[in-house]
């Protein structure tokens, strides 16, 4: 039923809540410092009490990544994850929740032992869904950034998105959108690679065969401030954080309209959507017949 269209929607995508980042990023320490996370448990709820009293409710939440600070292994990563799960809980249970997975989630070079264990906590590190005649492709975006100690897991994922791009060419369904934390790119599509995209050959790669299979966007975050542009007719769409801000934006989620013909989005401030809601524009597009 929800391959096929019926009428404009839209859903929420958030990235980084990172339960522990603030206080590291604060003292300065990444790798050792994130022993509190008060914070991010504040905004997170805000965030799921801004989500809940949206009228009407969007068809889902997409949380693009980094959804703790600790890396695998680490000491305070259990309770990061338990605190995180405790104030998602709160979210309207007509609202399903999208998870993807991000560097802090399955470690910057992911191992089979890392991703089996993000996959027990918070479902499959990649996967495809179907709502109102939209296909929605999730990736592990960490397989692209190094997958050089899980080089089967990488083959794979490979293998299934070629699949999946045959089934959307196929189904020739309204529009194909893309999740994964890590950016192709940041601003252009020609960019030096960096800690924050994809290296050149892999991005030039993804954004060619995403642009051929007519992938209209893709979401992501990891960079902790909005930014993007656009490959061609695909547009990269890299969202700021609900936890710690690296930049000059401020903690938020984005709106993401879907019509028949495009894909609109806004990125508001945690304290302008609880307060505000959706602006007229956007409900217009959403209520369109």
């Amino acid at each position: 039923d929800e391959c096929q269209w019926k009428a404009p929607f839209y859903f929420i995508q958030g990235a980084d809540p990172q339960f522990g980042l603030m206080k590291a990023w604060a003292i300065g320490d990444c790798d050792n410092g994130g022993d509190e996370w008060e914070e991010e448990i504040k905004l997170t709820e805000q965030a799921v009490q801004a989500i809940n009293q949206l009228n009407p409710k969007p068809k889902f939440f997409v949380l693009c990544g980094d959804l703790i600070h600790g890396m695998p292994g680490t000491q305070w990563r259990k309770d990061q994850e338990q605190d995180l799960k405790n104030v998602l809980k709160n979210l309207d249970q007509d609202i399903p929740l999208v998870f993807v997975s991000g560097n802090h989630d399955i470690g910057n070079v992911p191992t089979p032992e890392t991703i089996d264990d993000y996959c027990k906590h918070w479902g499959d590190d990649y996967f495809s869904f179907w709502v109102g005649g939209v296909f929605f492709l999730v990736l592990n975006s960490q397989l692209y950034f190094d997958s050089s100690k899980s080089p089967e897991l990488k083959q794979n994922q490979d293998e299934w998105l070629n699949a999946q791009l045959a089934v959307a060419e196929k189904r020739k369904c309204k529009h194909v959108i893309v999740f994964q934390h890590i950016p192709l790119f940041l601003q252009n599509p020609d960019e030096d690679h960096d800690y924050f995209n994809l290296e050149k050959l892999v991005r030039h790669e993804l954004m060619e065969k995403f642009h051929k299979a007519g992938i209209k966007a893709v979401f992501s975050g990891h960079y902790h401030r909005n930014a993007g542009g656009f490959y061609k007719n695909l547009e990269m769409v890299v969202s700021s954080a609900i936890g710690c801000q690296l930049g000059e934006d401020t903690h938020g989620l984005r709106v993401v309209v879907v019509t028949a013909e495009k894909i609109v989005h806004k990125y508001y401030s945690l304290n302008d959507l609880s307060s505000g809601g959706i602006e007229k524009k956007l409900m217009d597009l959403i209520k369109q017949k």
